[in-house]
């Protein structure tokens, strides 16, 4: 009896992430342990900061530019944090599945990530920040509930990964407070700067 109360939680979840997105969710805790070591070593998240010393560190040709998060999951690539572009890749409308050739013309290519990426954490942020996320409509801080049947999944700084509904307004809401507005406690000073995907 004792084993199977332990098993039980575990099949919910199970059941509950294959509804929305099993792949999706592997995905983003890759992303996350990619991020987290790529903080640990460099000492903040990618950013247009950090693209100098990864250039020196790597001696990369990729493009490592700042408008998109195509621009800022490179980094990773770049520094050998990952090797794979698969687990840049959400099921989103406009995205493709990555060819993960990653050479200076082809890495992280249009339509080949479909996580938007929110910059400016630290390892001192809430733990509750987001910083990767889908499905967010490109140039808004609104989520499609097309693609995971209503709802958002979330990385947050703790390296949870977390599924979240969505509202009829495209907004994800926690505590009566849209997890993207700028005066929600989780963002602190630092209201969000979202990189989306290129698509």
């Amino acid at each position: 009896m004792v084993v199977a109360g332990a098993i039980a939680p575990l099949f919910i979840r199970q059941s509950k992430c294959r509804d929305w997105g099993p792949a999706e969710v592997t995905n983003l805790r890759q992303i996350g342990l990619a991020l987290f070591e790529f903080e640990n070593e460099y000492g903040k998240y990618p950013d247009a900061t950090t693209i100098d010393a990864v250039r020196n560190k790597s001696g990369t040709d990729l493009s490592l530019g700042t408008g998109t998060s195509n621009d800022f999951f490179r980094q990773l690539i770049a520094v050998g944090m990952t090797q794979s572009e698969s687990i840049f890749y959400a099921r989103i409308r406009g995205s493709k599945k990555p060819d993960n050739v990653i050479d200076a013309s082809h890495c992280l290519a249009k339509g080949e990530v479909g996580f938007a990426y929110v910059m400016g954490s630290t390892k001192d942020s809430n733990p509750s920040r987001p910083l990767a996320m889908a499905p967010i409509i490109p140039g808004t801080d609104r989520f499609d509930p097309k693609p995971f049947k209503g709802k958002a999944i979330v990385l947050r700084l703790d390296n949870s990964v977390t599924s979240l509904p969505i509202d009829k307004d495209g907004h994800v809401i926690i505590v009566g407070k849209n997890l993207m507005d700028p005066h929600n406690l989780i963002w602190g000073n630092d209201p969000p700067l979202i990189a989306w995907p290129e698509l």
